[in-house]
C-alpha cells in the first residue's frame, strides 16, 4: 500500500493510545530489521527505543519469524484449557529462568493484565486488600494496573477506590528524604516504607509491587540493599512481594531479571515485552509454590480467552532459545559496561543540560535540566516542553528514533545492537543535546 494511503486510513480509523487524536502525526513505518526502522519516505532510523522497550532481540529476527511460521502451520490457536506443545515448552523455559521455587506460569496477553492477575492472586492468597506501590512507577493501562501506577498517567482514572497506596521509592537525584549518599537513600526509603506499612495496617496489606528497575518512570536502579530490605519487610508482615519485570525482564538490564541485581527472590513475577520481543502479544505471572498451592483445590477465579496463545508461546520459545544461543543477555551487560556507561558519562560531562545519566545493560536514562544547580527539569513532571520537543526532533532528523518521557531521553535499543550502531546512536544524541544546552539558564 502507498505510504500516503496508509497514513490517510490511519487518521480516518485508528484511535491511538495516550494521545489527543487531532494533535498527532503518526510516523508511517514500512519495514524494520535488526536495530533499524524505515519510514514511508524510505528513510532509515536507528531504533533506540526498541519501540516501547520490547524488541529485545531486534526486529524480524529470522529464528523467531521461522518459529512463528512453523507454529502457524501446525496449530494457530487453541483454547487455554488444553495442553499444547508451545504453551507447555514456553512455561518450562520461563520457569527455568526464574529462581527455584517459582515453577508455575499463568499466561496473559500483556503486562497490564499480568499485573492485574498477580494482585488478584496476592489478595486471594492473603485474604487482604491493600496494595502498596511506588510513586514514579508504571504498571499498565488497565483499571487496577493504572491505579497501582505512580505517575501522572494514573490521574485521570484514579478515584481512590482501587485499594492502592503509594509510597516514595529510592531516587537519590531527586531524593524525597534529603539523602546525600546511596546508603542514606536506601536506609531512609526503607524506613519510610516501614512507616507506611505500620500506618496502613500490616494486616490489611496484600502486596507490595515494585518495578525491579523502574522503566518509563525514569530507569532508577535501586541502591544496594533496597530490594533485600523490601523482601525483609514483606516477610515480617506476611505481605506478598510482586516483582514487576515487564520492562526490565528478559535481559534488558544485563540479567534475565532485574531483581537479580538485588539478590532477592520475589513471590510473584510479572513479565511481558522481552519474553518474545513483542512479536506476538504475550505476558504472564510466574508464581511461587506457596501461592500456587492456594489454588490446588480452590478455583482460581480468572482467565483470558487467549491465555497461552500458541503463536505467542511459540515466539517465546524461539526468543528464549535464541537469547541463550546468541548470549544476548550477556551482550546487554557488556554494552552497558563498555559502551553505554562510558559513552553517556562523556555526554554528561559535555552538556550542561544533562543533570544525570543512570542505568545498566541496555537500559539507561538521560535526565535533562534547565538549571544544573536547582535541577529544574527541561520539561515539567507529567508533560513535555518546546525544548524537549526540539531535542526529539533533532534526533529524528539525524536518523534516530528516541524514547522520550517528560524531561528524559531513554537509551533502550535492542540488546543485540551492533557496537557500531550503538556508538552512532550516542553520537546522534550528543549532537542533539546542543539544542537542550541552549535552554539552560
Amino acid at each position: 500500500m502507498d505510504p500516503s494511503r496508509i497514513y490517510e486510513l490511519d487518521r480516518q480509523h485508528v484511535f491511538h493510545s495516550w494521545s489527543a487524536q487531532a494533535q498527532i502525526k503518526p510516523m508511517v513505518v514500512t519495514r524494520a530489521e535488526g536495530s533499524r526502522v524505515w519510514d514511508g519516505d524510505g528513510k532509515d532510523y536507528l531504533d533506540f527505543s526498541s519501540q516501547l522497550v520490547y524488541t529485545n532481540i531486534g526486529h524480524q529476527h529470522p529464528k523467531v519469524i521461522e518459529a512463528i511460521q512453523r507454529q502457524a502451520a501446525a496449530l494457530c490457536t487453541m483454547a487455554p484449557g488444553t495442553a499444547v506443545e508451545s504453551r507447555s515448552e514456553a512455561a518450562r523455559l520461563i520457569a527455568e529462568q526464574a529462581p527455584d521455587g517459582l515453577e508455575k506460569v499463568f499466561f496473559t496477553n500483556g503486562g497490564a493484565d499480568a499485573v492485574e492477575h498477580a494482585i488478584r492472586m496476592a489478595r486471594l492468597h492473603t485474604g487482604r486488600t491493600k496494595v502498596l506501590s511506588c510513586y514514579r512507577s508504571y504498571h499498565g493501562g488497565t483499571h487496577l494496573a493504572v491505579n497501582v501506577t505512580g505517575d501522572p498517567r494514573r490521574w485521570a482514572s484514579d478515584n481512590g477506590s482501587a485499594g492502592t497506596v503509594h509510597f516514595f521509592g529510592p531516587f537519590l537525584y531527586r531524593s524525597a528524604f534529603n539523602a546525600t549518599t546511596e546508603e542514606e537513600e536506601c536506609d531512609r526509603a526503607l524506613a519510610h516504607l516501614e512507616q507506611v506499612i505500620a500506618l496502613e495496617g500490616p494486616g490489611n496489606i496484600a502486596a507490595v509491587i515494585l518495578e525491579s528497575i523502574p522503566g518509563t518512570a525514569g530507569i532508577m536502579p535501586p541502591p544496594p540493599g533496597y530490594l533485600a530490605g523490601v523482601r525483609e519487610l514483606c516477610d515480617k508482615h506476611g505481605i506478598v512481594y510482586i516483582a514487576d519485570e515487564v520492562m526490565a525482564g528478559f535481559g534488558r538490564s544485563g540479567r534475565w531479571f532485574g531483581f537479580e541485581h538485588g539478590d532477592v527472590v520475589p513471590d510473584l513475577i510479572t513479565f511481558a515485552k522481552g519474553v518474545n520481543s513483542g512479536y506476538v502479544p504475550l505476558g504472564g505471572v510466574i508464581i511461587d509454590d506457596a501461592i500456587a498451592a492456594t489454588f490446588d483445590d480452590r478455583v482460581y477465579p480468572g482467565g483470558l480467552t487467549y491465555s497461552g496463545h500458541p503463536l505467542a508461546c511459540g515466539a517465546a520459545v524461539a526468543t528464549i532459545e535464541t537469547m541463550r544461543e546468541e548470549q544476548i543477555v550477556e551482550n546487554a551487560a557488556r554494552l552497558g559496561v563498555e559502551i553505554f556507561g562510558p559513552g553517556l558519562a562523556k555526554i554528561a560531562e559535555a552538556h550542561p543540560s544533562v543533570g544525570e545519566v543512570r542505568g545498566m545493560g541496555a537500559f539507561w536514562a538521560i535526565e535533562l535540566v534547565r538549571d544544573p544547580a536547582t535541577r529544574e527539569p527541561l520539561a515539567p513532571y507529567g508533560a513535555s516542553s518546546d525544548a524537549m520537543n526540539a531535542v526529539v526532533a533533532a534526533m529524528k532528523s539525524d536518523g534516530l528514533l528516541p524514547f522520550a518521557n517528560y524531561n528524559r531521553i531513554h537509551v533502550v535499543p535492542p540488546l543485540n545492537i551492533s557496537d557500531e550502531d550503538a556508538h552512532r546512536g550516542l553520537e546522534i544524541i550528543d549532537r542533539a543535546l546542543e539544542t537542550a544546552d541552549a535552554a539552560v539558564s
